[in-house]
């Protein structure tokens, strides 16, 4: 049976969280199929919170590695959801 695995990432502060997110991203950039970032934008205003949604491939021990990772990053917020086709 196959799974889909999605990690959802609340980020409080884009601004100083920033470089740290990146390089975890970055590093699993492998296992991530697909990453939606997103962020409350208008004319006058841009969210310094927000969310990045991420579609996980590949090896699920490694998505393990990921969540934890992200998780040691002050500020995060991270949740999985799995689902079985």
């Amino acid at each position: 049976m196959k799974k889909i695995w999605i990690l959802g990432v609340q980020i409080t502060d884009r601004v100083k969280e920033v470089s740290d997110v990146q390089a975890v991203l970055t590093k699993f950039g492998c296992s991530i199929k697909t990453r939606l970032g997103l962020h409350e934008v208008t004319e006058d205003f841009c969210a310094r919170s927000g969310l990045i949604i991420l579609e996980l491939t590949g090896n699920p021990e490694e998505f393990v590695k990921l969540e934890n990772e992200l998780l040691k990053i002050e500020g995060l917020g991270v949740k999985k959801m799995v689902f079985e086709e």
